[in-house]
């Protein structure tokens, strides 16, 4: 796809959120469904993922660790955007591998220690990426890739969450 392409394809789009702002707000969702052996099955009408526990905290590894889902989701946005930004900046990427690592104590999550944080501790970002681009074009592309990836976004200034619940009969 070339820069001209990416633009044609979003130009509409623009235009409209533009004009009509209420438009540009789309509720994303994903469900799940708990099932037997400690595992949740989450369809979000593309796929569907059965997640589970870690081997860290007891999980058997064939299902995927909702931690990792995390990161795999950061790796994917950051991925897809810094693709879009270097299509829009005519920057040549031959292949970039995107790596996410994250530190997590499962003394946590476990509470095994009420002093350890549940969650992340640090999470590490790294693009590989073959190009010619100059330092400074680099510098641009991931400073853009950084500001438009909902997921890294997301994560370095949180969503405020609401937990709801309700009780139902079967």
């Amino acid at each position: 796809m070339t820069a001209d392409d990416l633009r044609s394809l979003q130009a509409p789009f623009k235009t409209q959120y533009r004009e009509h702002p209420e438009t540009a707000l789309v509720t994303l969702r994903a469900e799940g469904q708990i099932d037997k052996n400690v595992t949740c099955k989450i369809g979000t009408g593309k796929a569907r993922v059965e997640a589970g526990l870690h081997p860290a905290t007891g999980g058997d590894g064939q299902s995927a660790c909702s931690a990792d889902m995390l990161l795999e989701a950061l790796v994917g946005c950051a991925g897809v955007t810094l693709s879009a930004v270097a299509t829009a900046m005519n920057i040549s990427l031959r292949g970039a591998t995107i790596r996410a690592e994250g530190d997590l104590d499962f003394r946590g999550t476990l509470g095994v220690s009420k002093d350890v944080p549940v969650g992340f501790k640090e999470i590490r970002l790294n693009f590989d990426m073959d190009t010619d681009a100059s330092e400074e074009q680099i510098a641009t592309l991931i400073r853009l890739t950084e500001r438009y990836c909902v997921v890294y976004q997301t994560l370095s200034q949180p969503a405020k969450i609401s937990v709801l619940h309700r009780v139902i009969s079967r």
